[in-house]
């Protein structure tokens, strides 16, 4: 395993992590003993740090993730996220008795007396200029209830404001073949600022491991069936702002990437890793086997310069126009 510093922090984190939304909930049907085992196992590999929030099955991720590092809460590391079991646009969400009460309850979740990253969840630009809700985790940094804090973003217009506010040590970003944008300005301020990058939704909710049809469904309980086109929350978060369809049919023009790189998925991982203001990527995982293959990645070579210009262009010239929602 390699390990990245996130941003100027002292914290090392592995370059693979863990999101645990699929383990949690809204990815269908999922097995509790089998999350366990998988997140036994990249611990087993090296894995130090797995990305949460509060709202994944109510605090049932955030259960499972207690359950899986018990005993080892000095050297694993969690980053969880607040403020979507509210209204995200109601500024009391943001209130300290409310940022308390959330952050109270994650510790409770997780059974830890402090919290490695505390992530506001998503919240709308005109929250964050308000600037209120970081005079409160400014607090609960010095009380030592959280280590560090930063935000998980919907576009880049959000992470360069999360960029002048002196707090904010990571930013998480939607960033993958399909969704470029980030690193044409965003990542290298944030890499002059001592921000690191977590980076979601890598596979673009499973379109870039290439094993879906046109054909494919998906279970009532799963976002991409019931957010498909940004029905709950921002279309982004669901095969990262493309149309199903569409993302098929761009997916077929990439296969060449898996050539002497395994699969889709792992050169997909792979091209995120080579990104080097990337602190590191977070793909989700339902059992043992998503995981194995996840770790597979860090045995994937590096792509080519000629071949990150010819991903880039597919980007501008392919995908860009017809990714929805604000980004």
């Amino acid at each position: 395993m390699n390990y990245r510093q996130l941003g100027d922090t002292e914290l090392r984190v592995s370059e693979l992590s863990f999101g645990t939304w699929a383990i949690g909930g809204s990815w269908g049907h999922s097995d509790d003993q089998e999350a366990l085992r998988g997140l036994a196992t990249a611990m087993e590999h090296g894995v130090n740090f797995f990305d949460t929030a509060d709202v994944y099955g109510s605090g049932h991720a955030e259960e499972l993730l207690a359950k899986a590092t018990k005993g080892k809460e000095d050297e694993i590391h969690i980053a969880t996220k607040f403020c979507r079991a509210g209204d995200i646009h109601d500024l009391n969400t943001y209130s300290e008795a409310s940022v308390r009460a959330y952050c109270e309850a994650s510790l409770k979740h997780l059974q830890r007396e402090r919290i490695d990253l505390y992530q506001i969840h998503c919240p709308p630009l005109a929250v964050l200029k308000d600037g209120k809700v970081f005079e409160v985790l400014d607090k609960l940094k010095a009380e030592g209830k959280i280590r560090h804090y930063g935000v998980s973003v919907e576009t880049v217009e959000e992470g360069l404001f999360c960029l002048s506010v002196p707090g904010v040590k990571a930013l998480q970003v939607i960033f993958n073949i399909f969704r470029q944008k980030p690193a044409e300005k965003l990542f290298v301020e944030a890499r002059a600022a001592g921000v690191g990058i977590l980076a979601r939704l890598p596979l673009a909710s499973g379109l870039l491991t290439g094993k879906f049809t046109k054909e494919t469904k998906f279970s009532e309980d799963d976002h991409r069936n019931f957010n498909a086109n940004g029905e709950q929350f921002n279309v982004g978060e669901t095969f990262a702002g493309l149309p199903f369809v569409k993302g098929v049919e761009l997916v077929s023009q990439l296969s060449w990437i898996a050539e002497g790189r395994g699969d889709m998925a792992r050169a997909s991982m792979r091209w995120i890793l080579d990104h080097p203001e990337v602190t590191c990527v977070i793909p989700g995982f339902k059992n043992v086997r998503q995981v194995e293959d996840n770790l597979g990645t860090l045995q994937v070579p590096a792509f080519r310069p000629e071949e990150l210009e010819r991903l880039q262009a597919f980007y501008r010239s392919e995908v860009a126009e017809h990714i929805r929602g604000a980004y």
